[in-house]
């Protein structure tokens, strides 16, 4: 055998999951004529100098005559993939390709995926800024925390174009919109919530923070991580952490996930831990779980609804999908047709509130939230984000109403995300 041949498991050669995968989920397509010689001189030499030329005069040109105007980076650096861990850029590519797939589908956004082969904070800082002029926009993805904030925090400071960690402000904003609905649907006010979040990574510190934002009180949340209740006199708190006691837990309780859960009134799992039945026990009467750890959630759906009014995960196989392609898609698209130089606050308060509109009509417990497949999310999401940019004073540009962008049929979905050039 050749020293580069690699020779597939044939049980995974018959996999139409394997199938599906060869050669990868999306190409590259050009979007113009190349037929004639007339094609080629308006395309490439001598026509395109002329468009050089015009953006090196007035830079922001590009935005109209390349592609950078509908174009997002998604890069990441294979340190937090899915529910695989730290699995590096190689095996990160399936899903990134995976991801700009969905932008291509849902948004009508192009996406290039970028893998990088390097962990450091300051080296992935210093290339995606050197990629910044080739796109309109930067999905950071997978990459662990704490590492992800300061990186986020750093580009977003140093690039005039939106930067967003869609692990955490992604699943924050879709659960935003769930609690809304829930909260609507059992009669309750966000002030009296008392909230559990179960995982204090990237998804955990972001949800604290928009749940705040939105109105729950910061001393009725508590945050729990491996090693139990976060609070301020706990040693060795890591200044993420610090910062988290700081603005939760107002009493000072302590424990693990049985204490926090006492009285609770919603619990949010993102930490692909388990937790036991016997801590929901504790949990006030018609409560919300929303067990989001894919692809095993933390409290298995069956348990879950012993003890909790509505639930909520992460997969599409239980009702009530929790799934950031509710998000990203329409966020980047309003981001990119505003031409917003940042993604603020209220811009992803904004596409919670349009995600939980679409089915505020028709809410029950098994619908607080729309199908990942429902094409009428992303244009709201993306019309509601350029006003909110447009309010904030981040936007360069007014864009005309989004047209809806329907899913293609399912065997149609790989040629209609190609990526367009």
């Amino acid at each position: 055998m050749s020293l580069f041949s690699f020779e597939l498991d044939p049980a995974l050669a018959a996999d139409p999951v394997f199938d599906l995968h060869k050669q990868g989920k999306m190409a590259i397509a050009a979007t113009v004529p190349l037929a004639s010689r007339d094609d080629l001189s308006l395309a490439y030499t001598p026509g395109v100098a002329r468009v050089c030329s015009a953006i090196a005069a007035s830079p922001s040109l590009a935005h109209d005559y390349t592609w950078i105007g509908n174009t997002v980076a998604v890069v990441t650096d294979g340190s937090a993939v899915l529910g695989l861990g730290n699995i590096g850029p190689k095996a990160a590519m399936p899903v990134m390709e995976g991801k700009a797939v969905l932008f291509k589908q849902f948004g009508g956004v192009d996406a290039v995926p970028i893998c990088l082969d390097t962990q450091d904070v300051e080296g992935i800082i210093a290339v995606v800024k050197a990629l910044g002029p080739s796109f309109g926009g930067i999905n950071l993805e997978d990459i662990s925390a704490p590492r992800c904030f300061e990186i986020e925090r750093r580009l977003d400071e140093a690039l005039d174009i939106p930067v967003f960690h869609d692990d955490q402000h992604g699943t924050a904003i879709v659960v935003l919109a769930a609690l809304r609905n829930a909260v609507a649907l059992l009669g309750r006010r966000f002030a009296d919530l008392r909230v559990v979040i179960s995982g204090a990574g990237a998804a955990g510190v972001a949800i604290t923070d928009t749940l705040i934002a939105a109105g729950v009180h910061g001393a009725n949340i508590i945050v729990c991580d491996s090693q139990g209740i976060i609070h301020g006199e706990r040693a060795g708190l890591s200044p993420v952490k610090a910062a988290l006691a700081a603005q939760t837990n107002y009493s000072g309780r302590t424990g693990g996930i049985g204490e926090a859960l006492i009285g609770a009134d919603v619990l949010i799992g993102v930490s692909g831990g388990t937790i036991p039945e016997s801590a929901l026990s504790g949990m006030a009467p018609e409560a919300v779980i929303f067990a989001l750890a894919n692809p095993t959630p933390e409290v298995a759906p069956a348990i879950a609804h012993k003890y909790a009014a509505i639930v909520a995960t992460g997969r599409s196989d239980f009702a009530n999908q929790i799934n950031n392609v509710l998000a990203f898609p329409g966020i980047f698209r309003g981001a990119l047709d505003s031409r917003a130089t940042t993604i603020t606050s209220r811009m992803k308060v904004a596409a919670a509130e349009a995600i939980a509109q679409i089915v505020s009509d028709e809410l029950r417990a098994d619908l607080i939230v729309p199908s990942a497949l429902d094409p009428r999310v992303a244009p709201a999401v993306a019309a509601a984000v350029a006003r909110a940019a447009e309010r904030d004073g981040v936007a360069r540009f007014l864009p005309a109403p989004v047209a809806p962008v329907s899913p293609a049929p399912t065997g149609a979905a790989l040629s209609g995300a190609s990526v367009s050039g």
